[in-house]
């Protein structure tokens, strides 16, 4: 006889725990660590999404274009977020679908990492991968999504923690206590 569900209380929230936020806010390296500390899965629908591909993401924005992209990019999250017991990254351009955005109401505990444009900058800026920074003013880029997004951002946050100072350890013991006092935010951020 199996035991192992037996060991885990009726009352544990086993749904996944989804990190959304802008480029650069951690969702990856945050999520990995939570992942850790909490014995579960971690997934990134990015990299998920390049390994059924075979392909970049900067590839499927250059030959299908950010719709398709985005249309890809939902379905999985639908599908991903089946599992429970797993702490799933984003990307940060998820949200703009709406039946992601119910979805993610519907099916799984959102913390939204929160930083600034010129934060987000300050960490991706030398990368190569970003589609959307592919422009003369990444910086602006990055404050108009920003204006966009963070908006979109709140209405799924069960959750919201800064994560523009401190390292990551800190932004995952402030998710594990939210989590735990079912906390909408972190004042930090506000």
């Amino acid at each position: 006889m199996d035991t192992s569900a037996a060991q885990v209380p009726p009352e544990v929230d086993r749904r996944p725990i989804v990190l959304v936020g802008p480029m650069g806010a951690g969702k990856t390296t945050v999520g990995q660590i939570l992942a850790r500390r909490l014995g579960l899965a971690f997934l990134d629908s990015d990299q998920v999404l390049e390994a059924r591909t075979g392909v970049t993401i900067a590839t499927i924005f250059e030959v299908e274009g950010e719709q398709q992209f985005r249309a890809r990019e939902a379905a999985l999250i639908a599908e991903l977020l089946s599992a429970d017991d797993v702490v799933l990254a984003t990307g940060g351009g998820a949200i703009h679908s709406d039946a992601t955005r119910e979805l993610l109401l519907q099916r799984a505990r959102v913390v939204y990492l929160h930083t600034t444009p010129e934060t987000s900058y300050a960490r991706v800026r030398k990368s190569r991968d970003r589609p959307l920074l592919v422009v003369d003013d990444p910086l602006a880029k990055l404050r108009t999504l920003y204006a966009v997004r963070d908006p979109l951002y709140r209405t799924v946050a069960h959750l919201i923690v800064n994560t523009g100072e401190g390292h990551p350890g800190a932004s995952v013991q402030r998710i594990i206590e939210g989590l735990a006092r079912g906390t909408a935010t972190d004042s930090s951020v506000r």
